[in-house]
């Protein structure tokens, strides 16, 4: 099993969570883009402020690497013509996959017509810019219900509104990672979620991300049926190492 050619290699904190400066994240941005070349990672995840950058070094180094980026991260609350104006950006700064965080706030609150909007318009842009689009769904957040109800609802949008031949492109994902739950709780990818996802998405593949820390839970998501894997422990788990921490 070629572990590497399912992870996206993330690093999503701001320089105000860790307390560096936006020179010291840059550096850190491009050292995991370098260890995704050395490694042959699929992909790296970074944050919008910095594809430009690493678009410049992937094309520079003749990279196969995906660059991947996020949008409305992480609360995912932002007005859809926001979300738009930054994945427009992001799309002409070199991103090849966009991760957005769906509007799962207002899901939960019966507003089915405005996420439902958000979602085949926002996929519709980015497949009209010949990429990826991933749907990061919150499932911490979620009750096991509104997993599937939301889950179902992306597929059907796209397979209803987008068009069958779309729907490997467009990817539903577990997690944040950042997800401040209760107790400590998982507030990311574990078996039991990944299967609801799984058994809901039809034709959409499902990306796990959130809590996938060793190649034993790399390996776990594979077997259940996951196409992706987010993880900022991407060499930890390459290597047969246990992150300490990370998400």
């Amino acid at each position: 099993m070629n572990i590497n050619k399912y992870l996206d290699s993330t690093y999503l904190k701001t320089s105000e969570q860790v307390g560096i400066s936006n020179s010291d994240t840059l550096d850190i941005v491009h050292q995991l883009t370098q260890e995704a070349i050395d490694n042959d990672i699929y992909a790296v995840m970074i944050r919008p402020d910095y594809v430009r950058s690493i678009r410049e070094i992937l094309d520079k180094k003749q990279s196969n690497v995906v660059l991947g980026t996020v949008i409305g991260f992480p609360e995912g609350t932002n007005d859809l013509n926001e979300k738009l104006r930054e994945a427009q950006k992001a799309i002409a700064d070199g991103a090849d996959e966009l991760d957005f965080v769906v509007n799962y706030e207002a899901f939960k609150k019966g507003d089915v017509k405005k996420v439902a909007e958000e979602i085949e318009s926002a996929t519709s842009v980015v497949l009209r810019g010949g990429k990826i689009i991933k749907w990061i769904i919150e499932t911490a957040a979620l009750t096991d219900e509104q997993i599937i109800q939301i889950t179902q609802l992306i597929r059907d949008i796209v397979l209803e509104k987008i068009g069958e031949e779309y729907a490997s492109k467009v990817f539903v994902k577990s997690s944040t990672g950042f997800f401040v739950t209760e107790n400590g709780a998982p507030n990311g990818a574990n078996e039991h979620v990944i299967k609801l996802m799984l058994e809901n998405a039809g034709s959409l593949p499902v990306k796990a991300s959130g809590g996938v820390k060793t190649t034993e839970d790399a390996e776990k998501m594979i077997q259940l049926g996951v196409q992706r894997i987010g993880t900022s422990s991407a060499l930890a788990i390459i290597n047969g190492e246990k992150a300490t921490d990370g998400y």
